[in-house]
């Protein structure tokens, strides 16, 4: 007799982390890639980030539990960037370190919402916002957002049903297009959300990563949304898995409780370390330049029909190509991606973990790396394509 399996558990893969798998293959069997397939900087953390780990190793203090919102030093110095960054100081007991901003979000979601509740997100947006929203018996509701609206989804189509959702998702700068809200946007979601009842949740992971000024954050704006953060992206901390949420006050006593009964407490050592990370931004806005540099790099060495309408890309690190340009026999960017790994040894994501209706026809570029890695992709991709469009 087969024994139960929940059906809630069976989401789509997160195709970005599949293709890393095949990546890991190829190498071990000597092949040379070049990634483009990850959000991941290619830099370390900044030395004092790394010292102030070594430093709090073998301590009794590391080895015991941390409270499950986080030490209070590190809080403090979150709300202490904020006042750096934005001019607003959070109240440190609002704030709360957790496993990842990817488990920040599990928190929202639990904490915010019910079973059978909806919640808005953009499409294309990041894979697992959705395909976690289904595991906990959540409803996403997609809101397409495409390059005749300067790829930011239109909040009237949510209004236009008579049914508004309970939740509301976005990310600026957003994950894969690159794109960043304007200041007015983002208040303009912030006041929205308050007078219709809609709870906001804001990912800022990419908080950092623009090429232009710094954008407004929706803890400005907004006294109910709920704020994500990240050490992994601007700060280059990825493997450490640390993030950060901003919570309202009527969320605290829920959120901690969760956090208590999920994870008990973020890890101790990681916390001490990024303490440290706050106080080096000129060596993180040096690899913002660099990001820059990657992006405009591969703007100007990839083939225009490559990147067809792509998404304006002024933040995060990422391109949102639009393949529809390079032949009509181009339909499924999963065998243009495998095709791409296979044959030029270049990994890049299918636009179909972003977007299942349209996201055939685009792929996701990374340009986290080096320079040399943006050349060295952007020769090989020349130099594959027209034999793979003859072949087609």
């Amino acid at each position: 007799m087969a024994l139960k399996v929940s059906t809630t558990s069976r989401i789509p893969p997160f195709l970005a982390m599949e293709m890393m798998n095949a990546t890991r293959d190829l190498e071990a069997s000597g092949a040379n890639l070049v990634h483009l397939e990850i959000g991941q900087p290619s830099s370390p953390p900044p030395p004092a980030v790394l010292q102030a780990l070594s430093k709090s190793l073998g301590t009794t203090q590391t080895h015991s539990y941390s409270v499950a919102f986080g030490e209070m030093p590190l809080r403090r110095r979150i709300a202490a960037h904020y006042a750096d960054w934005y001019g607003c100081r959070p109240d440190p007991a609002n704030i709360a370190v957790t496993l990842g901003s990817s488990l920040g979000f599990a928190l929202a979601f639990l904490g915010a919402f019910d079973r059978g509740d909806r919640i808005a997100l953009a499409n294309p947006g990041y894979p697992a916002y959705r395909n976690l929203m289904k595991a906990l018996g959540l409803e996403p509701v997609l809101l397409p957002s495409r390059v005749a609206e300067g790829w930011v989804p239109q909040l009237e189509a949510l209004a236009s049903g008579g049914h508004l959702p309970d939740g509301l998702l976005l990310a600026s700068p957003a994950n894969p297009t690159g794109v960043v809200m304007s200041d007015a946007d983002v208040e303009y979601v912030c006041r929205w959300c308050d007078a219709n009842g809609v709870r906001l949740i804001m990912d800022e992971i990419y908080h950092g990563l623009t090429f232009d000024t710094r954008p407004t954050s929706a803890l400005l704006h907004s006294d109910t949304a709920i704020v994500v953060n990240s050490f992994s992206k601007y700060f280059c901390m990825t493997g450490w898995r640390l993030g950060w949420m901003i919570l309202p006050d009527d969320l605290l006593e829920i959120t901690e409780r969760l956090a208590q009964n999920l994870y008990i407490g973020p890890s101790r050592p990681m916390q001490e370390g990024a303490m440290a990370a706050f106080d080096d931004y000129d060596t993180l806005d040096q690899n913002v330049l660099r990001y820059r540099e990657n992006r405009d790099v591969l703007l100007r060495d990839l083939p225009p029909e490559f990147l067809g309408d792509m998404a304006p890309a002024n933040g995060a690190f990422y391109i949102y190509a639009d393949l529809t340009q390079l032949s009509q026999k181009v339909l499924n960017s999963v065998d243009f991606a495998d095709a791409l790994l296979v044959d030029a040894h270049v990994a890049c994501t299918p636009g179909v973990d972003f977007d299942h209706e349209l996201g055939h026809q685009h792929l996701r570029l990374s340009y986290a790396g080096s320079i040399d890695d943006m050349l060295e992709a952007s020769r090989r991709i020349n130099g594959w394509l027209p034999s793979y469009l003859k072949n087609l």
